[in-house]
């Protein structure tokens, strides 16, 4: 399975509470978002058995979600704009976030039961699945496979990079596949890279090439 190409080849923030300089390493962690314990990852569904009133309910619910009124959490490497999640009460079997990357910035090593798609809106990096290396660009996908040890790396020194990411977490939870675990937490020490960065709350198109692939 290494031998398998893991990226497919396409043609004002919110409050940053572990950002505080009061805070200790480990209260920095203990407010990132892979640290709540009172994260719905499935949301309960009740009432008569026609399911009417949550039927609708979801017929009222708004189908578009406004990037101006979800705000960036964590930081002060890898930011997170969670757009569609069960606790909004739109989806139930499905998870989909932007993730923001400071210049030089790595992520947290995590591994999980559910796949997850990472669609590089820009910049350059690179993915370590199972100890072996895939790199990316603007306009790949990058596939994070079944109970794969992983982590994400922006690889360049002075631009960000950010991507969305869609997974299927809520509906293998659900299924009872709970496996999940955090090898090393994500990071919460400011970087000469990252110094002063500040997720972008605009899209911008920094290394499509223009005219497209």
């Amino acid at each position: 399975m290494d031998s398998e190409p893991r990226v497919q080849k396409g043609a004002a923030n919110a409050p940053i509470g572990h950002n505080s300089e009061n805070q200790t390493r480990e209260e920095k962690i203990a407010n990132l978002y892979h640290s709540k314990k009172d994260r719905v990852f499935v949301r309960s569904i009740q009432g008569a058995y026609n399911v009417k009133e949550e039927l609708d309910r979801l017929r009222a619910v708004p189908r578009v979600r406004k990037a101006k009124e979800i705000g960036f959490i964590d930081g002060p490497q890898c930011f997170s704009r969670h757009y569609v999640e069960p606790k909004d009460g739109i989806t139930q079997t499905f998870h989909l976030h932007l993730e923001e990357y400071a210049p030089g910035a790595s992520s947290q090593k995590h591994g999980h039961v559910n796949e997850a798609a990472f669609y590089i809106l820009d910049g350059t990096g690179y993915e370590i699945h199972d100890g072996v290396r895939y790199d990316w660009q603007a306009g790949d996908v990058a596939i994070v496979h079944n109970n794969c040890v992983h982590q994400h790396f922006n690889a360049d020194p002075t631009k960000p990079a950010r991507a969305i990411v869609i997974k299927t977490k809520p509906m293998y939870l659900f299924l009872n596949m709970l496996f999940q675990k955090t090898v090393k937490d994500r990071p919460v020490d400011v970087t000469p890279e990252s110094e002063g960065f500040i997720a972008r709350e605009i899209e911008e198109d920094l290394n499509h090439p223009e005219g497209g692939y």
